[in-house]
Order: C-alpha cells, then structure tokens, then sequence
C-alpha cells in the first residue's frame, strides 16, 4: 500500500470510530451522512468525501466529522504560505475535519482535524507533509477540564519528544487568536503543519496518536458537564460568543480558506459554523459575572 493510500485507510476509520463514540455518548440524534465527488473544475480540482453532520441531539446542537480527499492542479495561496517554492504545484489533501458544537453552554464546543498533502512538480520528487491538531472553546471555563485536556495532549506528544507538546501548544495558541479582538479563541491543545522531518512512519504515527487521542481528551468533559443545568442567560451568553468562532473561521482559518480557494464543496467547508448564534453591538459582561471570568483564559497560559 502506498503512502496516499495507508493515509486514507486511516481516516476513514477514524471516522468512524469518532461518529460512533460521538453518537453513543450523544444518546438521541445519529449521524446524517452524504457522500460526494466533484468533478474536474476549471482549476482541474477533483475529488471526493464523505460529509457527517448530526444535529438537534442530546447532547450535540449540531457538529460535522468530514473525510475528504481532494487533488488540483494549481496549490492555492492559502497552501504556499510556507512553501512558497510549491506554487503552482499539482496538489492531493486527505483528511477529517470535526467541529461540535453542543447544547449545555456548559460542554465546550471543540474542533479536530488531521490531514495530509503531496506536492508534484515536474522537475522534482514529491513533497509530502501532516497537518491538523485539536482545541478547545469553553464559554464557561472549569480549570480541571481544560488541564485534563491539556494532560492528554501532553500524553500523546511525549513518546515523539520531550518538547513537542510544548512547541504544538504554543503554536495553537499562536494560530487560534483573533488578532482583531485581542484575544484567543478558546484556551488551546495542539497545532501542528508542514510536517515531515521525522519521516513518513514516525509522522503518521503522530497524526495518529493526534487523531487517535481527541476522544480521550474531550468526552470525560462532555460526561461531567452536559447534566449541568443553565438557563436563558446562559444560553445568550453561549450564542454570543460563538460569533467568535464564525469570526474566526471567516476571516483567519486556513482550512477554510484553502477549501474555499481550491474551489471545495462549500456546505462541507462551512460545516464548521455553528446552528445558532448572535452578534450585540458593544457588549460587555457584569463585573465580576461568571461570564466576564471568561476574559482571563483567552490568552495563553501554562496548563500543566
């Protein structure tokens, strides 16, 4: 089995073992699932996916786990930004992107993604490279939750080097801020791109302890907090700071933007925006609120 392909095996069964632990810890709504190809585009963008969306659940308001596995014949700019000697290089992306965002303001929403790319150019051997990471975008923090997140991050780096989860948290960090708001769209995890100096096998066995790790990190969350009881106050609070996220993946994700760019399925790229929210002119929490607590975790901290 080629690298293209060994990759793509794995994705697949990541989702679905994300769909079906995601379903059973939901315990109402299933996964709705599409599957699609697109055909050759003006840019020679072709491909493929499977796109899973669950919605009005127990637990789960909305959220997507998507496969795809999409080639072109042009890297847009979005994909260059750091291989700038690749544009204009023929292109193939595989991954699985997750976003769910939950009923109870209490559950935090949070977002996975693991993928793959090859860059072909006729005068030189093909550039492969990992991507992806998770995080984590509480509106109402609990401290032991988002250490026990960062717990297993940590867990999950340390057999690939004593300062990676160090170096992949800080670049969550750097990566998931809104720079127009001053301010971190949650309190982070792990992210990672442009990944391929430690070979092709010791790189996909990140991807997979990665991928393979989200479940671990996120759902004892979910188990502790979806019973927690809110009310209207509660519930607006939780639909104005999602503005944030759609802010965020509007203006400054990269997967979106490539997805966009390369000419993708939009419903499946925009998967990510959440059912629900509102945008108020000039809010502010009350001092001393539980919800203006949330200013002080939106900049980087040391977790564990």
């Amino acid at each position: 089995m080629n690298q293209r392909a060994t990759v793509e095996a794995y994705l697949l069964d990541l989702q679905d073992r994300l769909c079906s632990e995601l379903q059973a810890a939901d315990g109402g709504a299933r996964f709705a699932e599409e599957t699609w190809t697109r055909p050759t585009t003006g840019a020679d963008m072709r491909g493929g996916g499977r796109t899973r969306v669950i919605r009005d659940g127990l637990v789960f308001e909305q959220g997507g786990v998507n496969f795809s596995h999409v080639e072109g014949a042009y890297l847009p700019p979005s994909a260059t930004v750091l291989r700038p000697q690749l544009a204009g290089a023929a292109w193939s992306a595989l991954g699985v992107s997750l976003v769910l965002h939950p009923r109870n303001p209490f559950v935090p929403t949070t977002h996975l993604n693991v993928r793959w790319f090859e860059a072909r150019r006729l005068d030189a051997e093909p550039v492969w490279w990992f991507g992806g990471g998770f995080d984590l975008t509480p509106f109402y923090p609990f401290d032991e939750d988002i250490v026990h997140w960062h717990a297993v991050a940590r867990d999950r780096c340390t057999p690939f080097g004593a300062d990676v989860y160090r170096r992949y948290k800080k670049w969550c960090d750097a990566y998931f801020f809104l720079k127009h708001r001053e301010e971190t769209r949650g309190v982070g995890g792990l992210f990672f791109d442009d990944l391929n100096e430690w070979g092709f096998e010791r790189c996909f066995a990140f991807q997979r302890a990665v991928g393979d790790g989200f479940l671990d990190a996120y759902l004892p969350i979910v188990a502790k907090r979806q019973s927690m009881p809110f009310g209207e106050r509660e519930r607006e609070f939780q639909l104005y700071r999602r503005g944030r996220y759609v802010e965020f993946n509007l203006i400054y994700d990269r997967g979106t933007l490539f997805g966009l760019q390369s000419g993708g399925r939009t419903e499946s790229i925009l998967m990510s925006l959440p059912p629900r929210v509102r945008f108020e002119y000039g809010y502010t929490p009350e001092p001393d609120s539980a919800e203006s607590r949330l200013a002080e975790y939106l900049k980087p901290r040391d977790w564990i």
